[in-house]
């Protein structure tokens, strides 16, 4: 049955779980607008949610009038909130799968971290049969989903064993890129418009990792990671005076993964891989997205795949031995032939990791204001580009590490993390997982601390625009001296 329109209304009546309907309604009904309203309209399409009585009921509504439904019992002596939630996103799934005939294959479940759902229940002391049991059967996980889930949770704990309460880790923003992708939502500004503000932008954010550092101090440094935006599009000089800032700041050394984002190789040079090199960098992203050039123009990408290849040789020339490649599935107007191509150039070049996205259409793309004018991948298309991805990563000898979902992605998969043995990008755990202090620095960067003893977690935001930052960086420390817990163990 066919649900294109483009708004989707719901109603809520005896509970207040509005995110739970809201979620599980965009898992099905992706990138529309929802909007909750108290009562059944003559809206073209109303999801009304109903608990009371012990009766869960999720009903369908056409301009006002009740299409189908779809009801459970429940005891309501036995009814926690956890339980609650899963009983609403139930009864709204079952509907809405019979509704639609999309079958999604993680469930219930609409979390962007699934492998940390699993972590928890393996600290309990669950096996690893009851853990697939609680995906499959209590939150209707497909069988190879949860088993993914199950794998990447203990690759992840084999990483997340070796934390101590002392160590943090650090995120540099450089917002800053030669063009603004189809698909991007990050903080982000083209560069041909800033570029006599970059320098300035660098001095304040000197100032605030001055004193990250300062507060750093009765701490243990493990990760140091720049990203963006696409740091590379600083020019020599730049990226220079940054990497000599980090150096004397933060004195990187083996112990530490000290990763930058070597992002969009048309704002690569043999001379900044070699100062990356030169100052500690151990982990490089070159980020093809797809090794289709007719794809990179379409979505803006202003480079061939002639110089991904280029790029790529002379970064191990460099002597870099730690290379992701980010790949984004589901790119407009591609098809499973077109990742099987992607996968063989990538297999050619050999990275030591992989990073396979799953397109997600976020409200602040372009993408998302001109849907109408894409030709979009469907789930039964993006399922088999999933599978190509994970056979080609286990014929380059990779295995999955870490995992994470978002909301509006094509299909309701998710993006997975893949590498060699050793080669796993350990902030990248880190930060999905929440179980270490990152302090962040730049425009739109959100410090997150973290207590090791209660898991309680904290944040502390800077500010997205670019004359902001620069104009209130004062402001942004001021954030972090009152935001951030002041001596001993974070």
């Amino acid at each position: 049955m066919r649900m294109d329109t483009e708004t989707i209304s719901y109603v809520l009546e005896g509970h207040e779980l509005q995110n739970d309907v809201q979620t599980m309604i965009q898992v099905f009904l992706a990138n529309r607008h929802y909007i909750r309203t108290d009562t059944v309209t003559d809206a073209e399409i109303t999801v009304k949610s109903e608990m009371k009585e012990g009766i869960a009921s999720a009903m369908l509504y056409r301009r006002g009038e009740k299409a189908s439904a779809w009801s459970m019992e429940y005891d309501e002596k036995m009814l926690t909130e956890k339980e609650q939630q899963r009983i609403i996103k139930r009864t709204i799934f079952e509907l809405l799968k019979a509704e639609t005939g999309i079958r999604p294959q993680w469930g219930l479940l609409t979390g962007v971290r699934p492998a940390k759902l699993i972590s928890s229940l393996l600290e309990e002391g669950k096996t690893d049969k009851e853990c697939l049991a609680f995906l499959t059967e209590d939150y209707l996980v497909m069988p190879h989903k949860a088993a993914l889930a199950l794998k990447v949770a203990k690759a992840e704990r084999k990483i997340l064993e070796d934390n101590r309460p002392e160590e943090i880790s650090l995120y540099i923003g450089i917002p800053f890129c030669p063009t603004r992708c189809l698909y991007c939502s990050f903080t982000a500004y083209p560069l041909h418009q800033y570029k006599n503000r970059v320098d300035e932008y660098l001095d304040a954010m000197f100032r605030e990792l001055d004193w990250l550092a300062a507060y750093s101090r009765s701490f243990v440094m493990k990760n140091i990671y720049i990203g963006g935006g696409t740091p590379t599009s600083l020019d020599e000089a730049q990226l220079e005076r940054l990497l000599q800032k980090v150096e004397e700041l933060f004195h990187p050394d083996e112990s530490m993964e000290y990763t930058v984002e070597a992002g969009r190789p048309d704002t690569i040079t043999r001379e900044k891989l070699r100062l990356l090199k030169e100052y500690g960098v151990n982990r490089i992203s070159i980020n093809p997205q797809t090794m289709n050039d007719k794809t990179l123009r379409a979505v803006g990408r202003k480079h061939t795949v002639e110089d991904i290849r280029r790029v790529f040789r002379e970064a191990r020339e460099e002597g870099h031995q730690n290379i992701n490649m980010d790949l984004i599935l589901g790119l407009p107007g591609e098809d499973a032939a077109d990742v099987r191509n992607t996968m063989e150039e990538i297999m050619k070049l050999a990275p030591d990791n992989v990073t396979v996205h799953t397109l997600a259409v976020k409200r602040a793309s372009r993408l998302r204001e001109e849907l109408a004018q894409h030709d979009m991948t469907t789930a039964e298309a993006l399922e088999e580009m999933l599978d190509i991805s994970a056979e080609y990563a286990e014929r380059m000898g990779m295995e999955p590490y870490y995992m994470y979902r978002q909301k509006n992605m094509v299909g309701n998969f998710e993006n997975v993390g893949y590498c060699h043995p050793g080669k796993e990008g350990i902030y990248n755990v880190q930060i999905m997982e929440e179980k270490q202090t990152i302090l962040a620095a730049g425009a739109g960067a959100s410090t997150k601390t973290v207590d090791p003893e209660t898991d309680r977690i904290e944040r502390v935001f800077n500010v997205k625009s670019i004359e902001d930052y620069i104009g209130r960086i004062e402001e942004m420390i001021e954030r972090k001296r009152t935001g951030l817990p002041q001596g001993g163990n974070i």
